[in-house]
């Protein structure tokens, strides 16, 4: 098993979905594996902003990863072999996860080399598909609201149908919160399928304002967007003193994120931000993993997959994805189920 077939890149300067290159004789991950590392063949991956976002920083993602490389962190697959230290997996199980950072040999590749913290095995009854689109959208929204709400908290979801949003409703109403979030009127009756209480058009109203004059104060707001550029410095007035403003995604200008993460540090006299500000690095948990898969097997919560692409038609995936209208997780097929 000295080749794979991989998608590749050596410059991702034209956009990566302009960029990538079937290689059907690609190296494989280096071996042999360490003690705590995992061999995987990918049957189905899920593509993210950061598979694409890295890769296009020009000379600094080469500082960053060797190319010729593979985008991808999401993965559903089986163990092909496991070095030394591991041994909670058996050769030619179902399992999934996340990688912990985006590496040369990226989940569009055949096979990758996972960690125990990142890989779980896949429960009966849930299809590799979906078990793939759990990766890093859930993980960040796992770890955005489950430890910091409890039952009959109120929650804020800036951005309820992209891949994060999706999940993020979904876990607020398993632990038994009120969500609110906003999405564009075409996506309104997916959020509210999932379980929002209430669903804001961002695109027919000024946001901040609604929620100005909403008359309710939230224990959280997460923020996956970036946008409106004042959500979190007009946040008194709808996130309760005790409460967090939690940013995901994030629009990188002089007057957005960068600013919002100096002013959270700095007192109010000196125009710090009103609330606990949080930038959320998302890390790989295996028990959070597991935490998902059980309420996706009580029917508590479910993968969104907006579409599903043929190994073949893999660089469509990120055109899909860099239109920022998918309705939940994209999928790519690697290998046969």
């Amino acid at each position: 098993m000295a080749t794979m077939k991989a998608w590749q890149y050596t410059s991702a300067s034209n956009g990566l979905e302009n960029s990538l290159q079937l290689n059907e004789s690609a190296n494989t991950p280096p071996q042999p594996l360490d003690d705590n590392e995992i061999l995987v063949e990918v049957i189905s991956m899920s593509v993210n902003p950061v598979d694409y976002k890295i890769p296009e920083l020009g000379m600094v993602s080469k500082a960053i990863i060797s190319v010729p490389a593979s985008p991808g962190i999401d993965f559903c697959g089986r163990v092909a072999s496991t070095g030394t230290g591991v041994t909670q997996f058996r050769i030619g199980e179902l399992v999934y996860g996340r990688l912990e950072k985006p590496t040369q040999f990226g989940t569009l590749g055949q096979f990758v080399i996972s960690t125990p913290a990142g890989t779980v095995s896949l429960p009966e009854g849930i299809d590799p598909d979906d078990a793939a689109a759990i990766g890093m959208a859930a993980a960040t929204a796992y770890q955005c609201i489950v430890p910091n709400v409890k039952k009959g908290d109120r929650i804020f979801i800036n951005g309820g149908s992209g891949g994060t949003g999706v999940w993020g409703i979904q876990f607020g109403k398993a632990l038994g919160c009120h969500v609110t979030t906003s999405c564009s009127a075409a996506n309104a009756a997916l959020c509210k399928d999932l379980g929002a209480d209430e669903v804001i058009d961002y695109k027919s109203v000024d946001l901040v304002e609604k929620l100005t004059q909403g008359n309710q104060h939230f224990d959280l707001i997460v923020d996956n967007v970036g946008v409106p550029a004042d959500l979190y410095t007009a946040c008194e007035h709808f996130l309760s003193p005790s409460g967090k403003f939690v940013q995901v995604g994030a629009v990188m200008s002089l007057t957005g994120t960068p600013l919002r993460m100096v002013r959270s540090f700095l007192p109010t006299f000196l125009g710090g931000g009103p609330r606990p500000y949080q930038f959320l690095y998302c890390r790989s948990r295996a028990e959070e993993f597991v935490q998902v898969a059980s309420w996706m097997k009580e029917g508590k919560c479910k993968a969104v997959l907006d579409e599903v692409f043929e190994y073949k038609d893999a660089p469509k995936a990120y055109e899909k994805l860099k239109t920022g209208r998918a309705r939940g997780k994209i999928v790519v097929h690697v290998t046969e189920k």
